[in-house]
């Protein structure tokens, strides 16, 4: 939880995932698309862990965007996989970890 809180997004989120009634003072400090997604009821704290719930079926684990390019290396040189197209590589992180407009951040 110490490395949301370095975000500011990530730690209004952390406060209003964790209050039991509406906080409206804390919304106004989120900006878009935090907001949207929070007002969507798209995130959700689990164990400590903040989620990005993409489908009904499945929630990814938000990172840190400084952690994208990590991630990406990752995906692309996972050993069993081979060397995979840059293409496939964006569709592993896609299911991996969000952060808004990650896409950017492996351009």
């Amino acid at each position: 939880m110490k490395t949301y809180a370095k975000h500011k997004q990530c730690g209004t989120l952390l406060k209003l995932l964790q209050q039991k009634y509406r906080r409206p003072e804390l919304e106004s400090q989120l900006e878009e698309p935090w907001l949207g997604s929070y007002k969507d009821k798209m995130f959700l704290l689990i164990d400590g862990l903040l989620y990005h719930r993409e489908k009904h079926t499945s929630a990814l684990t938000v990172v840190e965007r400084d952690h994208i390019s990590l991630i990406r290396q990752e995906c692309h040189d996972f050993p069993y996989m081979g060397h995979i197209s840059e293409d496939r590589t964006k569709e592993r992180v896609a299911s991996t970890a969000w952060w808004p407009k990650w896409e950017q951040k492996l351009s």
